[in-house]
């Protein structure tokens, strides 16, 4: 019986994953930021992460990042989107359908149950956004961010 819980314990935790870390992606299906160059002082940045609001908290990040290394101020996030991939998600779903035919006719119905094994239920999220950057004062625009002020609130530390 004790090494029936042991290996139960031990193929648990094999699932059991912790948060992403803010780091560059790999690649493409890896979770991660990466960034692309438009044109001068115009960037699309991404983050895939465990959630939309990791996601966009991270993509923002890394736009205060880029735009601080530019010696620039603030940024204008000129168009921003969210995808989640919902293939990691559990649920259940209920189905029905019918059928005839020159032998008779039916109908059935079905229920199902998905479990999210490969460890939490919530979907892997992308955030996209594109931003310009700009130095000097930061208009009072919903749509632009002091660059120091997001790295401090995204990052929890006090800004200089």
């Amino acid at each position: 019986m004790k090494y029936l819980i042991l290996a139960s314990a031990l193929v648990l935790s094999a699932c059991a994953t912790g948060p992403t870390p803010y780091a560059p992606a790999e690649n493409s299906r890896d979770k991660g930021f990466s960034e692309q160059v438009i044109e001068t002082g115009r960037y699309r940045v991404s983050y895939k992460g465990d959630d939309a609001d990791q996601a966009r908290s991270y993509a923002l990040l890394r736009a205060a990042e880029i735009t601080l290394e530019n010696e620039a101020d603030w940024f204008r996030v000129v168009d921003a989107y969210t995808e989640v991939d919902g293939r990691r998600s559990g649920g259940s779903s209920v189905s029905v359908g019918g059928s005839s035919g020159s032998y008779g006719s039916g109908v059935g119905v079905g229920v199902g149950i998905g479990l999210p094994l490969g460890g939490g239920g919530s979907p892997d999220a992308t955030h996209t956004l594109e931003m310009v950057i700009f130095k000097g004062e930061k208009p009072d625009d919903p749509d632009a961010y002091d660059a120091a002020s997001v790295q401090a609130s995204v990052l929890g530390a006090p800004l200089p």
